[in-house]
């Protein structure tokens, strides 16, 4: 017996069921790598973001959010190189999916007992979306933001229902705007920190600001 179609799990009808020590022998996710590309390229290295956001409120798959990472991955891999970008899935599965399961063999009519003990067995997991809620989301450089967006577009078509990109105003995962980031990069207001960076707000002891100058 095959998965069923996601069309059979896509709304959000129940209440979250997670794993925990009550659920247990929960299948593992099909999608276990959320970053992508190159992830520990600076701030400012990658001013251009773009965002995968879904339109409806319903439920992904884990393996439909795998199906996007590796669309995503190869489209970018291919036209712009690994090392162009950091692509970072921004939902995660965790509610678990039961199934009620019917034997439909013959001789079956023995052993089903219908509707009595119904409560079915974990059978996958996936994420629970709003509307408006980012799935995915790519940061590169200002040259290579055509191919993102393409890439993006690719991923819709893993994923049930609608779904819109939008280019971020912001500059990569932070939450400054161009401009804001620029000028406080420049005046030493925002301090660089990996992928996103810090505020100086001024306080503290002197040495401190002075070893930053």
């Amino acid at each position: 017996m095959g998965r069923r179609p996601a069309k059979c799990y896509r709304y959000q009808k129940n209440k979250p069921y997670i794993k925990s020590r009550y659920c247990r022998g929960v299948p593992d996710s099909k999608i276990r790598i959320y970053d992508l590309g190159r992830k520990k390229a600076s701030v400012d290295d990658f001013p251009f973001c773009a965002h995968l956001t879904s339109d409806e409120l319903e439920q992904v798959s884990s393996e439909a959010l795998e199906a996007c990472r590796i669309a995503c991955n190869k489209y970018m891999t291919k036209t712009a190189g690994k090392d162009s970008f950091h692509m970072r899935i921004r939902v995660h599965p965790f509610h678990v999916l039961r199934i009620n399961k019917m034997l439909s063999c013959a001789g079956a009519d023995r052993l089903q007992t219908g509707m009595r003990g119904a409560f079915g067995k974990s059978y996958g997991t996936v994420a629970r979306v709003n509307i408006g809620q980012v799935l995915i989301s790519m940061r590169c450089r200002d040259a290579v933001g055509p191919h993102a967006l393409e890439a993006l577009r690719r991923a819709k078509y893993k994923i049930a229902g609608r779904q819109k990109i939008y280019t971020s105003r912001k500059w990569g995962f932070t939450k400054d705007l161009k401009a804001d980031f620029v000028e406080g990069r420049k005046s030493g207001r925002i301090i660089k920190d990996g992928v996103g960076c810090q505020y100086d707000n001024g306080h503290g002891p002197l040495s401190a600001w002075i070893k930053r100058q």
